[in-house]
């Protein structure tokens, strides 16, 4: 029955886009695509009718679902002949409010899967964020992953544009795959978009505040951005990544600058919640891998704290890196001393190798905390946490660490507002 669903959403979205020609943006990376998504949507929409999906919809079923403009019904029988209607209406009848832009996440957790999506939608724009080792479980090598992803920038039309991150040396090279014109963006000095002179106004030594400013170069011009709810440099690259696709639109570097103060982040990727007793979080529990993981604990060291405040990490355990789990647990516990965390609460069996690489790097075992589900963590968490202190939570979705943090934020009645997972779905996973 899941194959036959495809097939039909597979067919109906390919017609319609047949009928509507809107301009399709395809995103994909290990890390970095929702808060990508976000961005770019945030620019085009300043001047452009735009799509881009509301939730996860990054597979086989979510991607015709965004493309149809509607929402799974999950296993209702009657949901879905709905979702069948509003499609065939579509087809029927045109709909002048069809968007002319279309953004889709491109997920791909095993080979084969972005010659799938592809297939379903052509993308005229293609951005690649990131390779790593999300999913290594199902495809062995950093290469191979590379590989699949690699073939969203295949796909691309000869008119249209690869986006490229030029700080990753996996996604720079995958250039030569391209019959589209590149254009890479990052922080580095041969990035075509690059960003320099950036702040963060955290390190203003006036208590954990969100928000960093930077300025963005593109053809010997250079404008100032700020982002008032970002604390990482990721978000930057979300940033920098819309700029590029609105290059391919016209837009000029003032209307971008302008456009990402509407750039708000996800729900679950690096979002500042306020937290009991005056203590602040970094709420970046929608997944882990160790690179995100380690780019969450980079933040946590460039923050400067009161006097007498301390940095807690609650950290679940990292999902579907195969062979990779145990070293990239141990790399992670070696971040977690660089960052100066104080007190290390860990959820799952994997997470025990995160307190063998933190242990391997001098942090005290009596500082570190055993617990098997995340309520259970963040219960334990509420007798640590004082005035102004710093907590960082984040793991794999299969961790459901957001469960932590709803024990610990200030304003648990705003959770369907503010976390990930609140969904009536999730309740009794």
């Amino acid at each position: 029955m899941k194959k036959i669903l495809q097939l039909k959403l597979r067919i109906l979205a390919g017609l319609i886009l047949k009928k509507y020609q809107p301009e399709v943006i395809g995103i994909t990376g290990s890390v970095g695509k929702t808060t990508a998504k976000e961005a770019i949507a945030a620019v085009l929409s300043s001047k452009f009718s735009v799509r881009a999906p509301l939730k996860n919809y990054n597979n086989e079923i979510g991607v015709p679902l965004t493309i149809i403009g509607a929402d799974s019904p999950g296993s209702s029988l009657i949901g879905w002949l709905g979702v069948f209607f509003h499609a065939w209406k579509l087809l029927l009848w045109r709909n002048k409010n069809y968007p002319r832009m279309i953004i889709l996440e491109l997920g791909v957790d095993r080979p084969g899967d972005m010659r799938y999506l592809t297939r379903i939608a052509k993308p005229q724009v293609g951005v690649v964020t990131a390779v790593s080792h999300s999913h290594l479980e199902f495809f062995g090598s950093l290469e191979k992953i590379k590989k699949e992803k690699q073939g969203l920038i295949e796909s691309l039309p000869s008119k249209g544009l690869a986006v490229l991150n030029a700080d990753s040396e996996l996604v720079s090279s995958m250039t030569e795959a391209s019959r589209a014109k590149v254009l890479t963006y990052g922080f580095s000095k041969e990035a075509d978009l690059r960003a320099v002179d950036l702040r963060f106004n955290y390190e203003k030594g006036e208590g954990f505040l969100p928000g960093l400013s930077f300025k963005m170069e593109y053809n010997g011009s250079s404008v100032p951005v700020f982002l008032r709810e970002a604390i990482s440099d990721k978000a930057v690259l979300s940033a920098l990544s819309a700029a590029v696709v609105a290059t391919h639109f016209s837009f000029n570097l003032v209307e971008t600058a302008s456009a990402l103060e509407h750039f708000y982040l996800p729900k679950g990727r690096l979002r500042v919640l306020r937290g009991i007793k005056n203590s602040s979080i970094i709420d970046d529990t929608y997944n882990a891998s160790p690179d995100s993981t380690a780019a969450a604990l980079e933040v946590m060291s460039r923050a400067t704290l009161p006097e007498h405040s301390v940095k807690i990490a609650i950290l679940g355990e990292m999902l579907e890196l195969g062979s990779y789990t145990e070293e990239g647990h141990r790399l992670v516990g070696k971040k977690v001393v660089a960052a100066g965390i104080s007190q290390l609460i860990l959820v799952g069996e994997r997470a025990h190798h995160i307190a063998l690489g933190a242990k391997e790097d001098g942090f005290n075992p009596e500082n570190i905390f055993y617990f098997s589900h995340a309520t259970e963590a963040g219960g334990f968490a509420v007798q640590r946490i004082g005035a102004g202190d710093l907590i960082l939570v984040k793991g794999s979705q299969g961790s459901r660490m957001e469960k932590a943090i709803l024990e610990v934020m200030a304003e648990p009645q705003r959770a369907n507002e503010l976390l990930v997972r609140q969904g009536q779905e999730w309740k009794n996973k």
